[in-house]
């Protein structure tokens, strides 16, 4: 149950513009009322609580600029197919706030990319990220998933449905290639992996 020590009144501000009605509390300490996804939050004097199935989304609107994030993600192989892992990382104006990294089971560079982004989109969406722009330095993954690209492996074709619905739960998302270099602390992470 997150509690978010805040300006309600800017939170409350913050939560309608994300399209989200608020109401006038129960209670004469409750200043307002919002429901989401399962989630209600509860305005009081300099905080905000959120309760309820899956927080995060709801509480991420309450905090100030933690609704929108950066997610990177990198997939590797060793063999081709080979040993795998994947490493994610999601960055708001607070910096990195989320990573990650494990080992998957022996697996092709291509895949082992596929799970990178999908492990890391339900990242952001834990996290509670309602705007996301994704960053990964697989061009194959990237085109198929915007769909300029067709996929012809099965395999594939099941990951990047996974991943599209994974997107579409974001109010706003984007997919982007970026070079190596931008995608450094996701390629650590995964490199990192290997080591554990």
């Amino acid at each position: 149950m997150p509690v978010i020590d805040c300006d309600p009144e800017a939170a409350r501000e913050r939560v309608e513009a994300a399209g989200v009605e608020t109401v006038a509390g129960n209670t004469d300490h409750e200043r307002w009322r919002a429901e989401r996804d399962g989630a209600v939050a509860v305005a009081y004097d300099g905080k905000v609580v959120v309760q309820g199935a899956e927080p995060e989304r709801l509480a991420a609107l309450v905090r100030d600029g933690e609704g929108r994030g950066h997610v990177y993600f990198d997939g590797a192989s060793r063999g081709n197919p080979g040993p795998a892992a994947v490493g994610w990382a999601i960055v708001t104006g607070d910096g990195i706030v989320a990573e990650g990294s494990e080992r998957i089971p022996d697996t092709t560079n291509n895949r082992a990319e596929y799970a990178a982004l999908v492990r890391a989109l339900e990242a952001a969406v834990d996290y509670g990220l309602a705007e996301a722009d994704v960053r990964g330095d697989s061009q194959l993954v990237v085109k198929q998933v915007r769909g300029e690209w067709d996929v012809n492996d099965p395999g594939l074709r099941e990951r990047r449905v996974r991943a599209r619905e994974l997107l579409e739960r974001f109010d706003r998302w984007d997919l982007d290639h970026v070079p190596r270099e931008i995608n450094e602390r996701a390629d650590e992470l995964a490199n990192e992996a290997f080591e554990a």
